[in-house]
Parts: structure tokens; C-alpha cells; sequence
């Protein structure tokens, strides 16, 4: 539906290579798609529509990561939170994104690396979180964590969520962490199970450098996740930063309706009774 609409209308829909074969398979009129990497070129992309959960729309995003490209989500999963539109509204806005009626908001991503005996062993990135966990099997993981070159607190957990406010409602939302508008500047630092009188959910300054040591001393080792796609493995003694990365992620928007709106709608909030606010003369 949305290929024949785009090329109904003179644009050039493309895809990934895998997933070419899979949209031919299902209508052979569609061959003449253009496929990215072997037809087009990814500077000749001008927005990504993207249809599925917000699994795909972080697929998406590793794909046009480093670019300015805007990615624009159709919900066709669950909650959907980074999704701007619904399944039932496709033809339009499919439609509106022809017509250039959207704006493009950039969203904080978090830069991290992984140093061990003092050398840098890992780079990545991530969109929603970075979370350190203990690997598979082990009953805890003994860390230490540190803000800003200070360590704050040592103790045995399950991990350790590092976190944009745009991730918020993800993992550290189930974690027990605060939900953060998109556009506060600020990271999130969440203890997942830890087994400490000191152990809530942190809000540190967007400039903040969040550290996660796997201690040494126990030979414990642990997992690194970014945004639950991409994963390092942790050995005892590893050290773990993760700060604000200077290449934001760009949303397309079509609506400019309030974060509180969203939530409301994305959970299912129940707000019968609400009066408003009051109106002064």
C-alpha cells in the first residue's frame, strides 16, 4: 500500500536489501522498488517511513545513524512510544509526508564506550538506554557506579540502566525509573534490583559522564546492551561510560500535540474528571 502510493505520486520508495525480496515475494508489480546500498544510496534518502514497533523504528535509526535523515514511525505494534502514527491512519500519512507537512525534532542519544585495563575495547551508541547486566546464569553482579568521575555507590544488582529522557518510558519505565519529557535536558541513571539501602533512580545534568564498574574482586562478569540490539560482553574489572553523543537522532512529526497527551494515550491513563485549569478573568 504505502510503495504504491509513494510511486502514485512520483516519489521513489526504497528499502532495505532484505527486506526487498520479502515485498517482491508478495507482489511481483513491486520489483521496481528501489533497494538502499545497491540502487540508492543512503545520502539520497529524505525521510524513512517506518512500519512497525519502536524495535524497528531503533533498527531504523542504526541504519541512518551518522546522517540527518528524519525518521517518521507507523505503529503496527504494541505501545508503539516513538511511533508518530497509527496503522489506521497510513494513507495519510503517507500523504502528508508527500505534501512535506511535517517538522523534524531532534531526540538526545547517549554515546558510550567500554574500557578495560585501561584501553578502550568498545564503542557504540543508543537512542532509548545502555544497560549493563549480569550475564546468563549468574545469581548478581557486583558494581560500583559513578557520576562524573565520583563514585556514588557499590552494590549487587541484576544491571544498571543508563537512560535519555526519550528512553524513559522504555526499559527504565519497567525498571521503576521517572518518566522525563523529551525535551528536558537530562540522563538517567536506574539500579535494576540492586540490593542496597541506596539504590533510586538518578537524574543527573545532560553534560553528566554515568560510569558502571563491574568489580574485579569477585570475577563476576556482564552483558552490555544497546537499546536490547546490540550487546558486548562485560568481563570482571570492566568499565563502563556512557554521556550525551554529539549526533541526536531527528523525528518526523506531524502533530505538535503535548507529551502529556501521549502518555496519556500511549498507557491508557485514566483522567475522567479532570476540570482543567482555572480560568482567571
Amino acid at each position: 500500500m504505502v510503495c504504491r502510493q509513494l510511486v502514485a505520486a512520483g516519489a521513489i520508495p526504497v528499502v532495505i536489501g532484505e527486506d526487498w525480496q520479502h515485498l517482491v515475494d508478495f507482489d511481483p508489480a513491486l520489483a521496481a522498488v528501489k533497494r538502499l546500498g545497491t540502487d540508492v544510496d543512503l545520502d539520497q534518502i529524505q525521510i524513512v517511513i517506518i512500519l512497525g514497533g519502536d524495535g524497528t523504528i531503533l533498527r531504523a535509526a542504526e541504519v541512518v545513524r551518522g546522517t540527518e535523515i528524519p525518521l517518521l514511525g507507523v505503529n503496527l505494534g504494541h505501545v508503539g512510544f516513538l511511533a508518530e502514527a497509527e496503522r489506521e491512519d497510513l494513507a495519510d500519512t503517507v500523504a502528508r509526508v508527500l505534501a512535506g507537512r511535517f517538522t523534524v525534532e531532534e531526540r538526545m542519544a547517549l554515546a558510550v564506550s567500554v574500557t578495560v585495563d585501561d584501553i578502550v575495547v568498545y564503542e557504540d551508541w543508543a537512542l532509548n538506554e545502555v544497560t549493563v547486566e549480569k550475564a546468563s546464569g549468574q545469581k548478581m553482579l557486583e558494581v560500583v557506579i559513578e557520576v562524573d568521575g565520583r563514585p556514588l555507590s557499590g552494590f549487587g544488582c541484576d544491571g544498571v540502566i543508563m537512560s535519555t529522557p526519550t528512553g524513559s518510558t522504555a526499559y527504565s519505565f519497567s525498571a521503576g525509573g521517572p518518566v522525563v519529557w523529551p525535551d528536558v535536558e537530562a540522563l538517567l541513571l536506574v539500579p535494576l534490583s540492586a540490593h542496597a539501602l541506596f539504590s533510586r533512580p538518578l537524574v543527573v545534568g545532560p553534560k553528566s559522564v554515568m560510569a558502571v564498574e563491574v568489580i574485579d574482586r569477585t570475577g563476576d562478569t556482564g552483558v552490555l546492551w544497546c537499546d536490547g540490539r546490540r550487546t558486548h560482553e562485560l568481563p570482571a574489572g570492566a568499565r563502563v561510560e556512557a554521556t550525551r553523543s554529539n549526533t541526536p537522532v531527528r523525528l518526523a512529526r506531524l502533530h505538535q500535540s503535548k507529551f502529556t497527551d501521549r502518555l496519556v494515550k500511549k498507557f491508557n491513563l485514566p483522567v475522567s474528571g479532570w476540570r482543567g485549569p482555572v480560568q482567571h478573568d
